[in-house]
């Protein structure tokens, strides 16, 4: 093998010429492996100096590198640049860092929420693991369904391992298959929010993966704790990093109320519980308020409809104040929000006596062109059946659910005016 030099002017040349014959075939990302570099020998010497000096800034030049060369010769698209190795300032190239060569092991498991959390304050808000641990062949169901589990929550979905055990569900227990379909499936339903996450952390830097002090600075208690993160503004999440674990303690913060996403129990801001775990799910709880933007399930991003969404809006009858939001664009295109190419839908929820109103908005782009959606409205902890849906003086049709508890309504929204619903409960 070979190291290419970096920081010579030909060799970027020479190695970007690889890169932009191969995105021309099709390739649509660039993964830079072994970027530390891994074999580095200190009599090695770079254009820009010694092995020694150049060691530590390499990956973030490599980086670097595709970025520039995708500004100069494809610059109507996106770079998607994972790297394993980087440095300060490493996001400004769009860097996807990952925690490299993990254990397949629960200790490989349960360092990988503070790895992130400590990466996306230091700016680099997709950093993320191998799904299932990388190293070794050991074959555990309940670990790898836990860190599949966990990786709905992380920035990037990403199984991946060493040749002695697969990383894809297909090669696993039946049980395990049907668990890891769920994860799945929620993962590709949250990409609305999620790709909000996205442009939240392209405007002002704040990372998807969130500690809880970000809820409560002045909780010391809280500033090394990784075992419960925010995920958005709207999810707390509880990783299981424990084997056999039959039990988490989740504090809920103070700023609101908590749903528990699976089941809609309500928890008081400032209390802690004793959550009783199942193979199922991971703890996950939304707050109280939340509207949160969700897709129908899809094999791939590619059959993702910005069109077609679920709204799911988790009322709290003691404070019904709710709100959320999302980005949409076309997804390919390098800097839609400062091009006025996009469209920033926002959602919000209040009450007057029995009357709750939702309603929506958008913001549309100088350069951006309106669709029409079609919505689904779903409201969760609705205790009785509503006596009425409107929008204006057009009675809405709804289901109702009594056992979960929620309400469905589905109607057409035309972007260009806003829109409000009113449920009469």
């Amino acid at each position: 093998t070979g190291l290419v030099d970096v920081t010579k002017p030909e060799a970027r040349q020479w190695f970007w010429n690889i890169y932009k014959s191969l995105a021309r075939m099709g390739v649509d990302g660039v993964w830079g492996d072994l970027g530390e570099p891994e074999m580095h020998p200190s009599w090695l010497i770079h254009a820009g100096g010694t092995a020694n000096e150049v060691h530590n800034i390499y990956g973030h030049d490599w980086a670097k590198l595709v970025y520039e060369g995708y500004q100069k010769d494809f610059p109507e698209k996106r770079p998607f640049i994972l790297m394993r190795a980087g440095y300060s300032g490493s996001q400004r190239y769009g860097m996807i860092p990952w925690s490299g060569d993990v254990n397949r092991t629960w200790g490989g498991l349960q360092s990988q929420p503070a790895i992130a959390l400590q990466m996306g304050m230091q700016g680099l808000g997709y950093s993320h693991s191998d799904i299932g641990g990388f190293a070794g062949s050991n074959l555990d169901d309940e670990l790898y369904i836990r860190w599949l589990q966990y990786g709905v929550f992380q920035p990037i979905f990403r199984p991946h391992a060493q040749e002695q055990v697969p990383s894809e569900p297909v090669f696993r227990s039946y049980k395990a298959r049907q668990l890891a379909r769920k994860a799945i499936e929620l993962r590709y339903r949250l990409l609305p929010y999620n790709y909000t996450l996205a442009f939240e952390n392209h405007r002002n830097g704040i990372p998807l993966m969130r500690p809880l002090f970000f809820e409560e600075p002045q909780n010391k208690m809280l500033l090394d704790d990784a075992a419960l993160y925010l995920w958005g503004n709207d999810f707390l999440v509880a990783p299981v990093l424990y084997e056999n674990a039959e039990r988490a303690i989740v504090y809920f913060p103070a700023k609101s109320a908590w749903f528990d996403f699976y089941t809609g129990k309500r928890f008081e801001p400032c209390t802690t519980a004793n959550i009783p775990l199942t193979i199922e799910s991971i703890p996950v709880f939304v707050r109280s308020g939340s509207i949160i933007p969700m897709a129908k399930p899809m094999q791939s991003t590619e059959e993702y409809n910005g069109n077609q969404l679920e709204l799911h809006y988790f009322y709290d009858e003691k404070n019904p104040v709710g709100k959320g939001y999302l980005f949409n664009d076309d997804g390919v295109t390098p800097d839609t929000y400062e091009k006025g190419e996009y469209e920033l839908l926002s959602f919000k929820a209040s009450q007057k006596g029995t009357s709750v109103f939702v309603t929506l908005e958008a913001e549309t782009g100088s350069n951006y062109r309106t669709n029409s959606k079609q919505i689904e409205l779903v409201m969760h902890t609705i205790y009785e059946r509503p006596r009425k849906v409107k929008a204006g003086a057009k009675k809405l049709r709804f289901q109702y659910d009594t056992e979960n508890k929620t309400l469905t309504i589905p109607f057409k929204w035309d972007t260009a005016t806003a829109k409000k619903i009113l449920i009469k409960l």
